[in-house]
């Protein structure tokens, strides 16, 4: 089995919308670290898992300096965010969504 890991370090902003009052329901910002995980068996006809440039272009060249809400159509809280990433990503299997230094989302797909 193959791994690879991209770090990435996206800045944007969110509301949520929540069945309960918070502070978070108004829009604010966030310097997001995710780290997108892939795998594979085989190495595709570049030698590769999954390209960390592909990984780039399309993670942060959607979600980089934009509101979330425009550009997303679910409720991005960081939960929702990472599931979003790693159906995004081939080979994607683990998604980690750092909000803030002390706040982590971790989705990981079951084989």
């Amino acid at each position: 089995m193959y791994y690879v890991s991209k770090r990435l370090e996206i800045s944007s902003a969110h509301a949520l919308h929540l069945s309960y009052e918070s502070k978070c329901e108004n829009l604010h910002g966030h310097n997001w670290i995710v780290v997108v995980h892939c795998k594979s068996r085989e190495l595709n006809a570049d030698g590769m898992v999954t390209d960390f440039t592909l990984i780039k272009r399309e993670i942060e060249g959607k979600l980089d300096h934009k509101n979330l809400n425009d550009v997303l159509p679910f409720n991005p809280s960081a939960e929702n965010l990472a599931r979003w990433i790693c159906d995004t990503v081939p080979n994607c299997y683990k998604v980690e969504v750092w909000e803030s230094e002390n706040n982590k989302a971790i989705y990981e797909r079951d084989e």
